[in-house]
């Protein structure tokens, strides 16, 4: 066999890292299967044992309704609020050198090691009337702890991490060579920022956001310590479907949770849509 017939062979050989294609995709496709795909199925047709009017009850009720707009209004200013500070951290972490660096750096990680119940009460403790930051906030009349403003303390807690990993290997991995020569062409820090960084880093900061939301959409630890869990004020949604599970109302719990997954699931899917649009723009980089 010649060699010019070999070729190709050996080019489609040498992109197998792995060896066993098909072994290793099964083993995949099982592993997401057991992990992700049946665990969802289930909670779909467990929520088939309900009739229309019982799933429209569960979920269209006043408390549930208030809690999934408390939930996703929550989750989505402290993925905001993440995004913004995230960044900022993500810069000073790669940009600059200072004492106590590795030590800012592995405190961005906490809410990663520590258990959500800790970080709950911590916060609680914190923030509360008679706290050390709150006790400030309660001289001047506004209450930080037992109300949304707690919930949305939480859910920036939680979230920061996924918006700091995700920006900072892409800073890192950036040319400064086109910062500076944004620079000679006269621009300012601004246009340099708004035009050559941020384009950069923005598929990075939607994914952070994507993640910080859908971490925050499904946190319970560590906000039914800080929430205060008032009915039609502070109750977010995984409390409703943990009370309706503690009242053995299984079907309605379930039902509960199927609206936060495909309300959870369009979002994302709508995050997704839009990095892919800004990857196009930007020539598929």
């Amino acid at each position: 066999m010649s060699s010019a017939a070999l070729a190709p062979r050996k080019a489609r050989s040498a992109k197998r890292v792995l060896p066993g294609f098909g072994l290793t995709l099964g083993y995949t496709i099982f592993y997401l299967s057991i992990i992700v795909l049946i665990p969802l199925v289930a909670l779909l047709f467990k929520s088939f044992s309900l009739t229309w009017e019982q799933f429209w009850t569960a979920v269209s009720a006043p408390a549930v309704v208030a809690s999934y707009e408390l939930s996703f209004t929550m989750s989505f200013i402290a993925a905001c609020v993440n995004v913004v500070f995230g960044m900022l951290i993500a810069w000073v972490l790669v940009r600059y050198r200072f004492p106590g660096k590795k030590v800012v750096d592995a405190l961005v990680d906490l809410p990663f090691a520590l258990p959500t119940a800790v970080a709950g009460i911590a916060l609680s403790a914190l923030y509360a009337g008679n706290g050390w930051v709150g006790q400030y906030f309660e001289a001047l009349g506004i209450q930080m702890a037992y109300n949304p403003k707690g919930i949305a303390i939480a859910l920036i807690f939680i979230g920061l991490p996924f918006v700091v990993r995700t920006v900072q290997p892409v800073l890192e991995d950036f040319e400064k060579e086109l910062e500076e020569a944004a620079t000679s062409l006269g621009a300012s820090r601004w246009q340099i920022f708004y035009k050559v960084i941020l384009p950069h880093i923005g598929p990075a900061l939607l994914t952070g956001f994507a993640m910080a939301f859908a971490r925050a959409v499904g946190e319970y630890g560590s906000v039914i310590f800080i929430a205060g869990n008032i009915p039609m004020v502070s109750e977010i949604t995984p409390l409703i479907i943990m009370a309706k599970l503690d009242q053995h109302d299984v079907a309605g719990a379930t039902a509960v949770a199927v609206v936060m997954l495909l309300i959870s699931f369009v979002l994302l899917l709508l995050i997704n849509a839009l990095q892919a649009w800004q990857r196009k723009a930007q020539g598929g980089r």
